[in-house]
Formats: structure tokens, sequence, C-alpha cells
């Protein structure tokens, strides 16, 4: 025995319409999402005082690409996983080889676009060789002899030679490790945007309407 169902032409029209709207909803409300929760973590990065180039680190994409789906997903990263992990878990930083860890100082000055100094990048910008210090309490020193100090408080090499304005100036703290405070939140960002998918489809469902 066969059975013949018959559709109502209008009804299955009606059906196909809302699953493109759903589909539609869904796909703009991931979009929506991805890009505040971007938003959200490049505010929270700068308003943490960390510079504005790790912030830029952050990107957004919603899958699938190109076209709708109620399956659609919003996928937020950093280009920087490693270092913005550091300041949101507050890890302990040591040498790989078991050697210091050299911190520049406000004397060292800065490299290229901002970026800090190592030791050795330091000599060789400089011009100078940097002397170890040891000291039982408190950090070791990388220091720079015969050195003055100029407008921008960074040492360079002294051209005087009365010796006049000459100092030891400390370039390198040098320590076992490192323990950095955390410093961001980001899983609070995103189970707030998380928590506003819901009402974000809705939305995009009725405007579909």
């Amino acid at each position: 025995m066969k059975l013949k169902l018959d559709f109502d032409p209008d009804l299955v029209g009606m059906l196909q319409a809302e699953i493109k709207a759903g589909e539609h909803a869904v796909t703009a409300a991931m979009k929506e999402a991805g890009a505040d929760l971007k938003q959200a973590w490049r505010a929270q990065i700068t308003g943490a005082g960390l510079g504005h180039r790790l912030p830029r680190t952050i990107r957004n994409r919603t899958y699938p690409q190109g076209k709708d789906s109620i399956d659609a997903a919003a996928f937020v990263w950093s280009k920087a996983p490693e270092i913005l992990n550091a300041h949101d878990k507050g890890v302990l930083i040591r040498s790989k080889l078991g050697f210091y860890l050299a911190i520049p100082t406000e004397a060292a000055g800065k490299g290229r676009g901002g970026a800090r100094l190592t030791p050795g990048e330091w000599e060789r910008r400089r011009g100078m060789r940097l002397r170890f210090i040891y000291r039982r309490n408190g950090p070791s020193l990388l220091v720079a002899e015969k050195a003055r100090i100029n407008t921008r408080g960074t040492a360079v090499a002294s051209r005087s030679k009365t010796g006049r304005g000459q100092v030891t100036a400390p370039i390198f703290l040098l320590v076992p490790q490192v323990k950095l405070r955390k410093r961001l939140d980001l899983a609070r960002d995103a189970e707030k945007v998380a928590g506003s998918v819901p009402g974000l489809i809705v939305e995009k469902w009725k405007d579909e309407k």
C-alpha cells in the first residue's frame, strides 16, 4: 500500500523562507558576537597598559565563510597567543638554558618600533661593552661604564676626554625568573559575549520578518 502525501506549496514556501531567515539570523548574530568579542579583548588589553601592538593581534572570523548557516560559528584569536596567555594566566618565566633573564632599565632605551633590546643588541647599537656586576642581595646588573645620560634618559657613549659627566649606568637587571602578574581576564569577556548570542539571534530573526 502506497501513501501519497500532498503538501501545500504555500506552506512549503513559508517553511523554506523561515529556514533561510534562521540561517541568516544565526550567521549575522555570530558575526556581531565575534566583532564584539574582538573589540572587548582589544579594549581590555589596551586598558591593562600592554601597549597598542598587542591589541592589534586580535582577529576574528565567521564560519562557514561566504554563506549563511544555522550552524554558523565565530572564531576569535590572537596572532601572539604566548604573550597574551602569559598576561591572562600570570605565568612564571624562566630562561630555557638556565641563564639570567635580562630586564632592561630606563637607561637601556628602546629598539625599533619601541621594542625592548637584548644585551647583545644594546652593545651593537651603542658601541659599548656591558660589564657584569654580581650582587648577593638583589638582582645582579649589566652596567655601561664611561657613559653619559642624554635628554631622553638613555645611556650613550661619552665623548668626554676629561671624564666630566661620565657615569656607570645600570642597563639591565639580571634575575633568574620573573613572575608576571595576571593583568587580563579574557574569559570574562568571552562569557559575556556568549551570553548575548541567543538575544542577538532573536533580534536578527525578527529583522528578517
